[in-house]
């Protein structure tokens, strides 16, 4: 299987939005707020997805988007990868092009936030060599609003 990272193009807006309801609500249902479930339809993560191309990499396999990653300055913002896909080496990709593209901004080092019940990724992150920096509230935003969510804040010295 290979790989094929590029920058994602207002078609793969619609594949980006349905992975990322997903995978979102996989490793997210039972660890976030329910007000945040309660915003986060599929209609938000396509319309999300379309505004967010700019600052979207997918990866694709056999013509196929199989996941993405949005990088946000220093911040990996997402990683998600469909779950067929998963252990595949797709996510792992993605997750060496977003260091990448973070370093690349003249960052030394990147951050992202996990959700502290999303276990599967937090041994994920660690395995790639992210270090848990401790817990803190991200600032889920809808809107105007926002919304606290516990969380772990990952970083990693790119």
């Amino acid at each position: 299987m290979t790989v094929e990272l590029r920058a994602a193009r207002d078609g793969d807006a619609e594949a980006v939005g349905t992975i990322w309801a997903a995978a979102w609500r996989d490793g997210h249902l039972g660890h976030v707020p329910d007000e945040l479930v309660a915003v986060r339809t599929q209609e938000t993560f396509l319309s999300r997805a379309a505004e967010r191309v700019a600052d979207t990499t997918v990866a694709e396999v056999d013509g196929v988007v199989a996941g993405f990653i949005m990088v946000d300055r220093d911040e990996v913002e997402q990683v998600f990868v469909d779950a067929r896909h998963r252990g595949s080496g797709v996510a792992a990709a993605l997750l060496d092009e977003a260091e990448r593209q973070v370093a690349a901004d003249g960052h030394p080092r990147a951050w992202l936030a996990v959700v502290e019940g999303n276990a599967r990724a937090r041994r994920f992150y660690e395995r790639a060599g992210w270090r848990d920096d401790g817990p803190f509230q991200y600032a889920a935003r809808h809107g105007d609003t926002s919304i606290p969510v516990p969380c772990r804040r990952y970083v990693k010295h790119v």
